[in-house]
């Protein structure tokens, strides 16, 4: 990974998601080309965590794009592997942490004020009013600079 193409995350997770792109794919699309990903490979794979899980209001869809982008930065992959699971699940709840100080949780629902699980499958249209009432460009954003300054303090290898 070089250095200068270790910025810029920021913006462009929050460009992604004013494209239309949902909250995971943003995360994930801003780091794609470090990551090696085609960008549609990128989309397609963050694509089920928009929304909280397809909607279901659960883990922030970009909490779950800085973990997808963290898997590919730092995952394993072998089974036997366990001080690399636990060092990548050290890893997560970092990242979780630091989430969590910036935005009080990691749960969707939590962070747009709704109390409730789930909502239909059917996605919000992307008008002015949705862009106005939603801070989910924004928590984009935070979350791809958390995993860029992550990645400047701990550099993958």
């Amino acid at each position: 990974m070089k250095n200068q193409n270790m910025n810029h995350h920021k913006e462009k997770a929050k460009a992604y998601f004013l494209e239309g792109y949902n909250c995971a794919q943003s995360v994930l699309l801003a780091y794609h080309e470090e990551l090696g990903l085609e960008k549609e490979t990128a989309a397609r794979l963050a694509s089920s965590f928009g929304g909280g899980m397809g909607r279901l209001r659960e883990v922030c869809g970009t909490f779950s794009g800085v973990l997808l982008a963290a898997s590919l930065f730092y995952g394993y992959s072998d089974p036997k592997d366990m001080a690399g699971k636990k060092a990548q699940y050290e890893r997560v709840q970092a990242l979780a942490r630091t989430f969590r100080e910036h935005h009080g949780s990691i749960i969707c629902r939590e962070l747009l004020g709704l109390d409730h699980h789930s909502d239909a499958p059917t996605p919000s249209l992307r008008t002015a009013e949705y862009y106005k009432k939603r801070p989910c460009a924004d928590l984009a954003a935070d979350a791809a600079q958390i995993l860029e300054d992550f990645l400047k303090e701990n550099p993958p290898q």
